[in-house]
């Protein structure tokens, strides 16, 4: 029998791990009264990092089956998710076949859907502050620290053929997992893009220290690991070196984001440009509602 009670009203699910910290616990319901989703709520999920499969096809099932569980928004379990609970879906979008992940579950025509909804979102956030023509002006290179979804779907955005020249001169991907490496691998390997992509297996900060060494100047530097929100510190030691006039971008807006002190304690000798996370979050959530509750809603504009 499952462990989650039949819902009494519209409700939308957020699958994480520390989701009652989350901004958007706050924020939406005032998005839900301005996008006129009448008496719409929003309950979390928290399971921990790498949970068992079988719990998450028990959460899956419910939503599936309960009438009033319109969808949910699945961060930081979104390839365990996806493995575990494939089966379970009636369909499944071409982003979600290619990437291996979810980051969205909806229904339609009494079907439940999954989604992946992260290419969308990451790329409309890098291309907020990147401008057009950056990579292939300036050769610059990325790292993504971390292979889970965030960094499979900013990696395929920045390797589409539809972006041209305009592409990194050399992507690295580190992580503290081979597997996630060998997954990752296997979808760029699907891909045919010319970008050419390094696997560092970084089990600890120093070595990913020494990749953020080996970076071109002007390279964006990306924390995908959930450290700094999901977990406490950082993927890098305070002895790393960002690149000179590089990007740093963590993708938390929330957390100790120990990534984002460290870089700015280097941002004037470095002059480094900084992000955090807040605009990937919000193209994140609204990508997901629109889906979840079929609504339109714009990506700029007020």
């Amino acid at each position: 029998m499952s462990r989650y009670r039949p819902a009494s009203q519209p409700t939308f699910y957020f699958i994480g791990v520390t989701t009652a910290k989350s901004s958007i616990m706050r924020v939406f319901p005032a998005w839900a009264r301005y996008l006129g989703l009448k008496d719409a709520v929003i309950k979390g999920i928290d399971f921990p990092l790498h949970a068992d499969p079988a719990s998450y096809r028990d959460v899956v099932s419910f939503i599936k089956s309960d009438p009033l569980s319109l969808g949910a928004l699945v961060t930081t379990h979104k390839i365990d998710l996806f493995n575990a609970a494939r089966d379970l879906f009636d369909v499944t979008d071409p982003h979600a076949r290619l990437m291996h992940e979810t980051s969205c579950l909806s229904k339609r025509d009494g079907q439940l859907v999954c989604h992946a909804k992260d290419p969308i979102s990451s790329g409309l956030s890098i291309d907020g502050f990147i401008d057009p023509g950056y990579f292939a002006e300036s050769a610059a290179e990325v790292l993504s620290m971390g292979a889970g979804g965030s960094t499979i779907a900013l990696t395929w955005h920045l390797k589409r053929k539809e972006r041209g020249a305009d592409v990194p001169s050399r992507i690295v991907v580190t992580n503290r997992s081979q597997p996630r490496l060998d997954h990752l691998a296997r979808i760029h390997a699907g891909l045919g893009s010319p970008v050419p992509v390094e696997y560092v297996l970084a089990d600890r900060p120093e070595l990913n220290d020494r990749a953020m060494a080996g970076l071109k100047p002007g390279s964006l530097v990306i924390n995908a690991t959930g450290l700094g929100k999901d977990a406490p510190g950082s993927p890098i030691t305070d002895a790393g070196i960002f690149p000179k006039r590089g990007i740093a971008w963590d993708l938390n807006y929330r957390g100790d984001l120990i990534f984002l002190d460290q870089a700015r304690r280097q941002q004037s000798v470095r002059r480094l440009r900084i992000e955090d996370g807040w605009t990937y979050f919000l193209h994140g959530w609204t990508q997901v509602i629109a889906e979840v509750f079929d609504v339109a809603i714009p990506t700029s504009g007020p």
